[in-house]
């Protein structure tokens, strides 16, 4: 990790006093922020959930909030206007990121932003910062969150033997088979939420003190665990109908609802059904947020974003997220298996 960001990142957090810390609405995001606002014991969170990129309604939260500094944490996609807006309350945006973007006409566009990018996700790269290690746990939880094993797991895991297991080789392991998976799973559940509840949540995370503090039974988690309740029954039905479709390696399945959960649904397909290549389509308004799991799918989504009108996506090189029209569903799929076959 490159210290002379750090440095940097760390002297921008020394000098707000009045921050607001804009995330990406998952596990890796939230836990980016919880530890960033442990660390420096101030500022307030918004969770992003427009995509891929932040609109500029969101920058009107800095305005209400008197913010005197903006940070964006694990978010792809800023759009011009955010940074226009952020530009014209006078306020030094930070954006720390891992997707490796070009940010050259935000920089020219406005003098006083700082994009920092690095290969780890965001909550490893936070964890880095605060150098706390009594918040190791919410670090590990977002990154296996995200897919990724960090070096400082293995200690985790030797310290927290209730939370972890031997023999794990990868996040989607320790996602589904540990304790502090549960909690990741918890979190990123607790995310699809009410603004009300997210914030709520927010609040009960900076004041955990440890992981079995999160699902632990008491008043001020009710929401929560209410919350992984009935998201859990949602996401078991889909799960069972999505692996009846199975065909050779692929699973493709589309559903709908009130709550797009399709990258969570991926993620277990993913893990139960090792080898396959994994597509859950949520579908609304006539459009498709499709949640791609599978080795190189980043490449294989590259070239078909070409061939769709309007389409978008993008993520990591196994784990990918797209939208798509859903009246294109269909031959998305039949691309996706011809890409694959010859990939």
């Amino acid at each position: 990790m490159n210290s002379e960001k750090i440095k940097k990142i760390k002297e921008h957090l020394e000098n707000a006093r009045n921050p607001v810390f804009y995330y990406d609405n998952d596990a890796d995001g939230l836990c980016s922020f919880i530890l960033l606002r442990k660390f420096i014991d101030r500022g307030k969170g918004v969770a992003i959930r427009s995509y891929p990129e932040i609109d500029e309604r969101y920058a009107g939260r800095a305005e209400e909030f008197g913010s005197d500094y903006v940070f964006v944490l694990d978010k792809p996609v800023l759009s011009v206007k955010f940074v226009e807006k952020i530009k014209s309350l006078g306020i030094p945006l930070v954006w720390i990121d891992h997707h490796h973007v070009d940010n050259r006409e935000y920089s020219e566009m406005y003098e006083n932003f700082h994009a920092y990018s690095f290969d780890e996700p965001v909550t490893s790269i936070c964890f880095e910062l605060s150098g706390r290690k009594e918040d190791t746990w919410l670090a590990v939880a977002g990154c296996i969150a995200d897919h990724y094993l960090p070096e400082f797991a293995k200690e985790f895991g030797k310290e927290n033997p209730e939370l972890w297991k031997s023999g794990i080789k990868e996040p989607f392991d320790a996602l589904y088979g540990t304790e502090i998976g549960r909690v990741a799973r918890a979190i990123n559940f607790g995310l699809k939420d009410s603004i009300t509840n997210v914030v709520a949540l927010q609040n009960y995370l900076i004041k955990c003190k440890n992981a079995n503090a999160v699902l632990e039974e008491n008043k001020n988690n009710e929401f929560l665990r209410k919350k992984v309740e009935d998201l859990e029954k949602i996401k078991n039905r889909v799960v069972g109908e999505a692996e009846e479709t199975k065909e050779g390696n692929l699973i493709f399945y589309s559903y709908g609802g009130e709550f797009s959960i399709s990258s969570d649904i991926a993620n277990e397909l993913a893990h139960r059904n090792k080898g396959c290549y994994v597509c859950v389509a949520f579908v609304k308004g006539g459009v498709g947020n499709i949640s791609i799991r599978g080795k190189g799918v980043s490449k294989i989504l590259k070239k078909l974003l070409k061939e769709f009108e309007h389409a978008t996506g993008g993520g990591h090189e196994d784990a990918v997220g797209a939208r798509v029209a859903s009246k294109d569903l269909d031959k998305f799929k039949e691309r996706f298996r011809e890409e694959m076959k010859s990939d």
